[in-house]
């Protein structure tokens, strides 16, 4: 189903709103985000997704509505692996909390672009080249299989290509400047350890959006519906850092269930054209395995168990 412009241009109008807001208004001056600040942040973005969600409903039919939630279910789970990572770059740096958000917001508002730019070409290649479906879903099946099997991730910034190739432009100070990402130096230009640090996101949600897209195009090819799930699910992901960032280590097992997910869409993918399995089956199987995932993380520690 296609959308008209007018609501391409609402929607992106009402993002640019809320960051204008996020950034201008509540987080004009770098602070440390209370955990009480970030949970209703985090209440704030849950319950607009669902007031739109709810919008879908009645504007686009209860199928469009269930792709909707179930994308955004997806997105927002996939979304906390990049929480652990985000944790080990900024202790790695060690910066202040107070500058996190500043990082988060610019790197995230990077990340719209990169995942609208994701989206488009996803959509784009699998209208005009069917058969790219199933390569989709064969790079899912095989992400699923690794995230098994996966190791502990280290960050080695001196290894990364895009800090390295940075590094010959450009200067870096050994010091923070406050929240700034360049500073001038005896007349010189120097970007500060707070700009390594955000190229690393940038670079994370690369890699993060590879697989998430296509997961998010094993449930719809609609690109209204795919995008907004995406954006929502995005927006709200600072705040659940905030949020999440004591305890999310707790949630040991989610990534095993992440495994499942993605290969069950992968799965989806590659059967498309024999089966297409039903959407509301497949929000229940979703729901069912990060519900689990999650409730077994809290009761079962990781020393009680090894999995290999």
């Amino acid at each position: 189903m296609s959308t008209g412009i007018e609501f391409w241009i609402f929607f992106n109008l009402f993002v640019l709103l809320m960051l204008a807001l996020d950034l201008g208004v509540f987080h004009r001056k770098s602070h440390t985000v209370s955990i009480k600040e970030a949970i209703s942040w985090t209440f704030v973005w849950i319950a607009l997704a669902l007031i739109f969600n709810v919008i879908i409903y009645y504007w686009r039919g209860q199928q469009q509505a269930l792709e909707f939630f179930t994308g955004y279910l997806v997105e927002k789970a996939l979304s906390i692996d990049n929480i652990f990572v985000f944790i080990m770059v900024f202790s790695y740096f060690q910066i202040p909390s107070k500058y996190q958000h500043k990082v988060l917001f610019w790197g995230i508002l990077g990340a719209l672009v990169m995942r609208a730019i994701f989206i488009f070409a996803g959509v784009a290649l699998i209208e005009k080249f069917h058969f790219t479906i199933y390569i989709f879903g064969i790079a899912l099946v095989y992400t699923g299989y690794k995230m098994f099997s996966h190791s502990d991730i280290k960050i080695e910034p001196d290894k990364n290509p895009l800090i390295r190739m940075f590094k010959k432009i450009m200067p870096v100070t050994h010091d923070l400047h406050d929240d700034k990402f360049f500073v001038n130096i005896d007349h010189k230009r120097y970007a500060t350890p707070l700009f390594l640090v955000l190229i690393l996101i940038e670079t994370t949600d690369f890699i993060f959006a590879v697989d998430s897209i296509p997961a998010i195009l094993a449930i719809t090819q609609d690109q209204f519906i795919v995008y907004t799930s995406n954006i929502f699910a995005i927006m709200g992901l600072r705040s659940l850092y905030f949020a999440l960032a004591g305890i999310v280590h707790r949630f040991w097992l989610l990534s095993y269930g992440l495994a499942v997910v993605l290969v069950f869409v992968g799965f989806k993918m590659l059967l498309i054209d024999i089966y297409k399995i039903p959407i509301e089956w497949s929000l229940i199987f979703i729901a069912t395995i990060i519900a689990a995932s999650v409730f077994f993380s809290l009761k079962i520690t990781k020393s009680n168990i090894k999995i290999q």
